[in-house]
Protein backbone atom coordinates (compact mmCIF):
# COMPACT_ATOMS: atom_id res chain seq x y z
CA UNK A 1 0.00 0.00 0.00
CA UNK A 2 1.17 3.80 -0.56
CA UNK A 3 1.41 5.81 2.14
CA UNK A 4 -2.13 7.44 0.77
CA UNK A 5 -3.71 4.61 1.13
CA UNK A 6 -4.55 3.64 -2.27
CA UNK A 7 -3.79 -0.22 -3.33
CA UNK A 8 -0.10 -1.11 -4.97
CA UNK A 9 -2.41 -2.92 -7.70
CA UNK A 10 -4.02 -0.22 -9.53
CA UNK A 11 -7.92 -0.87 -9.74
CA UNK A 12 -11.03 1.82 -10.13
CA UNK A 13 -11.32 2.01 -6.05
CA UNK A 14 -8.13 3.28 -5.80
CA UNK A 15 -7.65 7.17 -6.39
CA UNK A 16 -8.62 7.84 -2.85
CA UNK A 17 -10.57 10.91 -4.34
CA UNK A 18 -13.76 10.54 -6.63
CA UNK A 19 -12.90 9.15 -10.01
CA UNK A 20 -14.32 11.51 -12.91
CA UNK A 21 -17.05 9.46 -14.34
CA UNK A 22 -17.20 7.00 -11.95
CA UNK A 23 -20.81 5.27 -12.22
CA UNK A 24 -21.27 2.53 -9.37
CA UNK A 25 -24.68 0.30 -10.04
CA UNK A 26 -25.32 -1.91 -7.05
CA UNK A 27 -27.67 -5.05 -7.14
CA UNK A 28 -29.70 -6.49 -3.97
CA UNK A 29 -32.40 -6.08 -1.50
CA UNK A 30 -34.62 -2.15 -1.47
CA UNK A 31 -36.14 -2.65 2.04
CA UNK A 32 -37.67 -0.39 4.18
CA UNK A 33 -35.48 0.44 7.31
CA UNK A 34 -37.40 1.02 11.08
CA UNK A 35 -34.27 2.22 13.30
CA UNK A 36 -35.14 2.01 16.79
CA UNK A 37 -32.55 3.10 19.79
CA UNK A 38 -33.69 2.84 22.70
CA UNK A 39 -33.48 5.27 25.81
CA UNK A 40 -34.64 2.78 27.98
CA UNK A 41 -34.06 -0.91 27.94
CA UNK A 42 -37.01 -3.20 26.82
CA UNK A 43 -39.41 -4.95 28.89
CA UNK A 44 -42.49 -7.32 28.54
CA UNK A 45 -45.39 -5.62 29.02
CA UNK A 46 -44.65 -1.63 28.98
CA UNK A 47 -43.78 0.96 27.09
CA UNK A 48 -39.49 2.14 26.46
CA UNK A 49 -38.54 5.53 25.11
CA UNK A 50 -36.95 5.56 22.07
CA UNK A 51 -35.71 7.68 18.64
CA UNK A 52 -36.95 6.43 15.55
CA UNK A 53 -36.24 6.74 11.93
CA UNK A 54 -37.71 5.19 8.47
CA UNK A 55 -36.01 5.46 5.18
CA UNK A 56 -34.50 3.12 2.43
CA UNK A 57 -32.25 0.32 3.59
CA UNK A 58 -31.03 -2.90 2.28
CA UNK A 59 -27.36 -3.29 1.72
CA UNK A 60 -27.28 -2.59 -1.90
CA UNK A 61 -29.16 0.07 -1.29
CA UNK A 62 -27.40 1.28 1.34
CA UNK A 63 -23.92 1.46 -0.67
CA UNK A 64 -25.91 3.33 -3.20
CA UNK A 65 -27.11 5.68 -1.62
CA UNK A 66 -23.53 6.85 -0.04
CA UNK A 67 -21.85 6.24 -2.99
CA UNK A 68 -24.36 9.45 -4.52
CA UNK A 69 -23.37 11.69 -1.29
CA UNK A 70 -19.92 11.34 -2.22
CA UNK A 71 -20.30 12.37 -5.94
CA UNK A 72 -20.65 9.51 -7.92
CA UNK A 73 -23.45 8.55 -9.97
CA UNK A 74 -24.96 5.65 -8.44
CA UNK A 75 -27.70 3.01 -9.28
CA UNK A 76 -29.73 0.45 -7.66
CA UNK A 77 -31.07 -2.77 -9.17
CA UNK A 78 -33.66 -4.96 -7.36
CA UNK A 79 -36.90 -6.77 -7.23
CA UNK A 80 -39.89 -3.96 -4.92
CA UNK A 81 -43.42 -5.25 -4.46
CA UNK A 82 -46.39 -3.17 -4.48
CA UNK A 83 -46.95 -1.76 -1.27
CA UNK A 84 -46.50 1.34 0.76
CA UNK A 85 -43.44 0.25 2.41
CA UNK A 86 -41.81 -0.57 -1.30
CA UNK A 87 -43.30 3.16 -1.69
CA UNK A 88 -41.67 4.81 0.58
CA UNK A 89 -38.21 3.45 0.35
CA UNK A 90 -37.75 3.96 -3.02
CA UNK A 91 -39.00 7.56 -3.08
CA UNK A 92 -36.50 7.86 -0.06
CA UNK A 93 -33.53 6.18 -1.95
CA UNK A 94 -34.47 8.65 -5.05
CA UNK A 95 -34.34 11.83 -3.11
CA UNK A 96 -31.09 10.79 -2.18
CA UNK A 97 -30.11 10.73 -5.80
CA UNK A 98 -30.00 7.53 -6.57
CA UNK A 99 -31.76 5.94 -10.08
CA UNK A 100 -33.96 3.53 -9.01
CA UNK A 101 -34.39 0.13 -11.50
CA UNK A 102 -35.99 -3.07 -11.49
CA UNK A 103 -39.50 -4.44 -11.68
CA UNK A 104 -42.41 -4.57 -9.30
CA UNK A 105 -44.48 -6.98 -8.71
CA UNK A 106 -47.46 -7.71 -6.60
CA UNK A 107 -46.75 -9.03 -3.19
CA UNK A 108 -44.75 -7.68 -0.01
CA UNK A 109 -41.81 -5.49 0.16
CA UNK A 110 -39.00 -6.02 2.92
CA UNK A 111 -38.53 -4.69 6.00
CA UNK A 112 -35.51 -4.54 8.07
CA UNK A 113 -36.07 -3.67 11.72
CA UNK A 114 -32.89 -2.11 13.67
CA UNK A 115 -32.84 -2.14 17.59
CA UNK A 116 -30.21 0.29 18.46
CA UNK A 117 -28.67 0.38 22.36
CA UNK A 118 -27.01 2.81 24.26
CA UNK A 119 -23.93 2.46 23.38
CA UNK A 120 -24.12 2.05 19.61
CA UNK A 121 -24.45 -1.33 19.33
CA UNK A 122 -27.64 -2.70 17.05
CA UNK A 123 -29.54 -6.00 16.15
CA UNK A 124 -31.31 -6.44 13.50
CA UNK A 125 -34.64 -8.52 12.28
CA UNK A 126 -34.98 -8.68 7.90
CA UNK A 127 -37.39 -9.58 6.13
CA UNK A 128 -36.79 -9.18 2.64
CA UNK A 129 -40.24 -9.44 0.85
CA UNK A 130 -40.13 -10.09 -2.89
CA UNK A 131 -36.20 -9.00 -3.05
CA UNK A 132 -34.88 -12.21 -3.73
CA UNK A 133 -36.94 -13.35 -6.39
CA UNK A 134 -35.43 -11.15 -9.07
CA UNK A 135 -34.64 -13.01 -11.89
CA UNK A 136 -32.12 -12.95 -14.61
CA UNK A 137 -34.56 -12.59 -17.36
CA UNK A 138 -36.25 -9.45 -15.26
CA UNK A 139 -33.25 -7.39 -15.94
CA UNK A 140 -32.72 -4.82 -18.57
CA UNK A 141 -29.56 -4.30 -20.10
CA UNK A 142 -29.82 -0.60 -20.63
CA UNK A 143 -29.79 -0.41 -16.34
CA UNK A 144 -26.13 -1.62 -16.67
CA UNK A 145 -24.84 0.32 -19.72
CA UNK A 146 -22.00 2.57 -19.07
CA UNK A 147 -21.45 1.07 -15.43
CA UNK A 148 -18.13 1.05 -14.10
CA UNK A 149 -18.22 -0.99 -11.42
CA UNK A 150 -20.76 -3.14 -9.81
CA UNK A 151 -21.54 -4.11 -6.06
CA UNK A 152 -23.38 -7.46 -5.19
CA UNK A 153 -24.46 -7.79 -1.63
CA UNK A 154 -23.49 -11.53 -0.21
CA UNK A 155 -27.63 -12.10 0.76
CA UNK A 156 -27.73 -11.62 -3.31
CA UNK A 157 -25.58 -14.62 -4.24
CA UNK A 158 -27.40 -17.00 -1.79
CA UNK A 159 -30.56 -17.22 -2.37
CA UNK A 160 -32.27 -18.42 -5.65
CA UNK A 161 -33.16 -16.81 -7.60
CA UNK A 162 -31.62 -13.51 -7.79
CA UNK A 163 -28.03 -15.08 -7.53
CA UNK A 164 -28.84 -15.86 -11.34
CA UNK A 165 -29.81 -12.04 -11.58
CA UNK A 166 -26.21 -11.39 -9.70
CA UNK A 167 -24.36 -13.38 -12.36
CA UNK A 168 -25.78 -12.34 -15.17
CA UNK A 169 -25.55 -8.38 -13.88
CA UNK A 170 -22.00 -8.98 -13.82
CA UNK A 171 -21.69 -10.50 -16.62
CA UNK A 172 -23.11 -7.05 -18.71
CA UNK A 173 -21.15 -4.74 -16.83
CA UNK A 174 -17.97 -6.93 -17.50
CA UNK A 175 -18.95 -6.62 -21.27
CA UNK A 176 -18.86 -2.70 -20.92
CA UNK A 177 -15.15 -2.93 -19.32
CA UNK A 178 -16.63 -2.89 -16.26
CA UNK A 179 -15.47 -4.99 -12.61
CA UNK A 180 -16.97 -6.22 -9.59
CA UNK A 181 -17.06 -6.19 -6.41
CA UNK A 182 -19.16 -8.68 -3.17
CA UNK A 183 -19.37 -7.66 0.48
CA UNK A 184 -20.09 -11.19 2.58
CA UNK A 185 -22.96 -9.39 4.51
CA UNK A 186 -23.42 -11.92 7.13
CA UNK A 187 -21.77 -14.43 9.15
CA UNK A 188 -25.14 -16.45 9.72
CA UNK A 189 -26.09 -16.60 6.56
CA UNK A 190 -23.00 -17.82 5.27
CA UNK A 191 -23.42 -20.76 7.74
CA UNK A 192 -26.58 -21.60 6.35
CA UNK A 193 -25.85 -21.17 3.01
CA UNK A 194 -22.43 -23.12 3.28
CA UNK A 195 -18.49 -21.57 3.61
CA UNK A 196 -17.60 -24.56 0.71
CA UNK A 197 -20.59 -23.47 -1.38
CA UNK A 198 -20.35 -19.56 -0.98
CA UNK A 199 -16.45 -20.55 -1.70
CA UNK A 200 -17.09 -22.20 -5.06
CA UNK A 201 -19.98 -19.22 -6.01
CA UNK A 202 -17.50 -16.36 -5.88
CA UNK A 203 -14.63 -18.59 -7.44
CA UNK A 204 -16.88 -18.83 -10.78
CA UNK A 205 -18.01 -14.97 -10.31
CA UNK A 206 -14.31 -14.38 -9.40
CA UNK A 207 -15.09 -10.58 -8.05
CA UNK A 208 -11.94 -8.21 -7.88
CA UNK A 209 -12.94 -6.60 -4.61
CA UNK A 210 -14.58 -8.76 -1.49
CA UNK A 211 -15.84 -6.99 1.68
CA UNK A 212 -15.95 -8.62 4.89
CA UNK A 213 -15.89 -8.68 8.47
CA UNK A 214 -12.93 -10.87 10.47
CA UNK A 215 -15.71 -13.12 11.38
CA UNK A 216 -17.32 -14.00 7.73
CA UNK A 217 -13.45 -14.15 6.63
CA UNK A 218 -12.63 -16.69 9.18
CA UNK A 219 -15.81 -18.29 8.32
CA UNK A 220 -15.45 -18.86 4.61
CA UNK A 221 -11.46 -18.98 5.16
CA UNK A 222 -8.18 -17.89 3.45
CA UNK A 223 -8.89 -20.45 0.19
CA UNK A 224 -11.43 -18.30 -0.97
CA UNK A 225 -11.09 -15.78 -3.44
CA UNK A 226 -7.61 -15.70 -3.33
CA UNK A 227 -7.15 -13.65 -6.63
CA UNK A 228 -9.36 -10.85 -5.19
CA UNK A 229 -8.22 -7.88 -2.91
CA UNK A 230 -10.25 -8.19 0.37
CA UNK A 231 -11.19 -5.40 2.61
CA UNK A 232 -11.65 -6.31 6.45
CA UNK A 233 -13.92 -4.09 8.08
CA UNK A 234 -12.84 -3.87 11.70
CA UNK A 235 -15.19 -1.38 13.23
CA UNK A 236 -13.29 0.49 15.74
CA UNK A 237 -10.36 -1.13 15.10
CA UNK A 238 -10.30 0.31 11.19
CA UNK A 239 -9.33 -1.58 8.28
CA UNK A 240 -6.91 -4.29 6.63
CA UNK A 241 -6.68 -4.77 3.17
CA UNK A 242 -4.80 -7.77 1.95
CA UNK A 243 -3.80 -8.24 -2.10
CA UNK A 244 -1.02 -11.20 -2.85
CA UNK A 245 -0.53 -11.55 0.52
CA UNK A 246 0.32 -8.47 1.32
CA UNK A 247 -1.70 -6.52 4.46
CA UNK A 248 -1.91 -2.95 5.52
CA UNK A 249 -3.74 -2.07 8.74
CA UNK A 250 -5.30 1.20 8.68
CA UNK A 251 -6.99 3.44 11.89
CA UNK A 252 -10.12 4.12 12.54
CA UNK A 253 -11.35 7.60 11.89
CA UNK A 254 -12.52 8.94 15.60
CA UNK A 255 -16.09 9.58 15.91
CA UNK A 256 -19.12 9.85 18.98
CA UNK A 257 -21.35 6.68 17.84
CA UNK A 258 -24.85 6.83 17.57
CA UNK A 259 -25.47 3.99 15.57
CA UNK A 260 -23.93 1.68 14.06
CA UNK A 261 -26.33 0.21 11.45
CA UNK A 262 -24.78 1.03 8.14
CA UNK A 263 -21.53 1.63 9.16
CA UNK A 264 -20.12 -0.99 6.70
CA UNK A 265 -22.34 -0.50 3.80
CA UNK A 266 -20.93 3.41 3.82
CA UNK A 267 -17.40 2.30 4.12
CA UNK A 268 -17.51 0.20 1.12
CA UNK A 269 -19.14 2.88 -0.40
CA UNK A 270 -16.15 5.41 0.63
CA UNK A 271 -13.62 2.65 -0.33
CA UNK A 272 -15.30 2.59 -4.00
CA UNK A 273 -15.87 6.02 -4.90
CA UNK A 274 -12.08 7.14 -3.42
CA UNK A 275 -9.97 4.45 -1.63
CA UNK A 276 -9.48 3.40 2.22
CA UNK A 277 -9.08 6.66 3.79
CA UNK A 278 -12.45 8.41 2.08
CA UNK A 279 -14.37 4.22 3.75
CA UNK A 280 -12.76 5.23 6.61
CA UNK A 281 -14.28 9.06 6.87
CA UNK A 282 -17.46 7.61 5.54
CA UNK A 283 -17.94 5.03 7.96
CA UNK A 284 -17.52 7.65 10.77
CA UNK A 285 -19.82 9.98 9.54
CA UNK A 286 -22.03 7.12 9.38
CA UNK A 287 -21.82 5.79 12.85
CA UNK A 288 -22.56 9.64 14.53
CA UNK A 289 -25.83 9.81 12.85
CA UNK A 290 -29.32 7.84 13.57
CA UNK A 291 -29.86 5.47 10.77
CA UNK A 292 -27.82 3.19 7.87
CA UNK A 293 -28.21 6.52 4.91
CA UNK A 294 -26.80 9.70 4.34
Amino acid sequence: MSAGGCSVVPRPWDDCTAMPGFVLCTLGDLLLDVIVRLEQPLEPGTDAAAQTRTGAGGQAANVAAWAAALGAEARFVGKRGDDPAASLAAGELARLGVTVFGPVVLGRNGVVVSIVGEEGERAMASDRGVAPTLSADELEPAWFEGATHLHLSGYSLMSSPIDAAATRAAGLVRAGGGTVSVDLASRRVIVDFGPERLRRVLGELGPELVFANEEERAELGPEAAVNATWVLKRGAAGATVEHDGQKSEFPAVPAEVIDTTGAGDAFAAGYLVGGVELALETAARCVSQLGATP
